[in-house]
């Protein structure tokens, strides 16, 4: 890193805008990951995403709520980051970016102890389903990664809350049952958070997630979900 010398200083960097280094491995041909801009090979890949609520504050106090591009977070995400990647020599890569879209969460299971949770998002067993992957920076460079999780993080069954997980509230808690076996039905979900009975949800997050007792202490703010549930909609209205 020609800058930023060390991954706690990257850390450093990331901490003022609320985001935190969520892991991170050495990259290997079936990765997918892309070459750097450069067109050199990558050999670094750091996965940079959001725990509990830090991020929320960070994002309102930039001035970003005030743009009315409904994609306004992830714009504010790539300025933020665009930045960052430029002081320490790194390729940025976005989840959003695409089609085709980077693989993000096969990423994310190389990097974290990380789970498919009943509602098909990822759970961590600390931060529940409380964290989200917002960019990843890579590096020509090998990086010692040995201050993060390291890569290939181990997974056994009884790492994953779930399955010791008493009644899984989470699924029983959805007022319309979107979370099935078969997959999430997100037109039902959609139409009851926009309806007359979805003040709840609405306002406040999703009542599945919420049930969920893994990492309570860092669900998100009632601001940040009402706006997370806001743009789940309007990408469905």
């Amino acid at each position: 890193m020609p800058a930023l010398l060390a991954l706690s200083q990257l850390s450093d960097a990331l901490a003022i805008h609320g985001m935190a280094l969520r892991g991170g491995f050495a990259v290997a041909s079936l990765d997918d990951v892309p070459d750097m801009k450069d067109g050199s090979a990558a050999r670094t890949l750091l996965l940079v995403g959001n725990v509990g609520g830090a991020m929320w504050p960070a994002f309102a106090r930039s001035g970003a709520l005030a743009d009315p591009h409904p994609d306004r977070m992830d714009r504010w995400t790539r300025r933020v980051i665009d930045a960052i990647a430029t002081d320490c020599g790194a390729t940025p890569l976005y989840p959003f970016s695409g089609p085709p879209y980077h693989p993000f969460q096969r990423w994310a299971a190389r990097a974290e102890p990380v789970h498919v949770s009943p509602l098909r998002i990822f759970i961590h067993p600390t931060f529940g389903l409380w964290h989200a992957y917002r960019a990843a920076l890579i590096f020509g460079e090998r990086l010692d990664l040995s201050s993060i999780a390291g890569p290939d993080a181990a997974k056994s069954s009884a790492d994953n809350p779930c399955v010791t997980c008493d009644g899984r509230p989470c699924l029983s808690a959805c007022p319309v049952g979107a979370f099935q076996e078969a997959g999430f039905d997100d037109l039902a979900c959609a139409r009851h958070v926009d309806g007359p009975d979805g003040t709840e949800c609405r306002d406040h997050g999703c009542l599945a997630r919420r049930a969920c007792p893994v990492g309570r202490e860092y669900s998100y703010s009632p601001p940040q979900m009402a706006f997370h549930m806001e743009a789940f909609l309007a990408r469905r209205r």
